[in-house]
């Protein structure tokens, strides 16, 4: 019998007490993730909400900062809407990003860099982009 997974739950960003508040301003204030409900752990953190779950969790776990080391882990992807907007968003928050679209489907790609220099994918669904706005810029 194999193990019927069917979606990411969570991902958890380990980090420094002092991390805690940089991280929490990025991922609400850059990508607007809606700080909510954590249960009392052993660690300070956050757990940041997109639609209603619980998607990503910032633990102060650690004693020393691996900002810059993201070890194995590459980069998260998030599904996200209104490219332009955020485009907008980023340039205001003075957040250097790069795009591109993937080659062969209607997803166009921004990557950004957290505070911890951990690769943030953000992906747009361009059908969806023109069908919402009529056009996308």
């Amino acid at each position: 019998m194999a193990v019927a997974v069917s979606t990411i739950h969570h991902f958890t960003i380990g980090c420094t007490v002092e991390e805690l508040p940089p991280l929490l301003a990025f991922y609400t204030r850059t990508l607007g993730l809606k700080e909510g409900y954590r249960p009392a752990l052993r660690h300070p953190g956050h757990w940041l909400y997109a639609g209603g779950h619980a998607i990503l969790h910032l633990n102060a776990l650690l004693q020393t900062s691996h900002a810059q080391s993201v070890g194995p882990v590459d980069h998260i992807a998030l599904k996200a809407t209104g490219l332009a907007s955020t485009r907008e968003a980023l340039r205001a928050a003075d957040v250097a990003f790069r795009e591109t679209p993937l080659t062969g489907t209607s997803l166009y790609q921004v990557f950004l860099q957290d505070p911890l220099g951990l690769t943030v994918e953000l992906n747009f669904d361009l059908t969806a982009e023109t069908s919402e706005a009529g056009t996308v810029a």
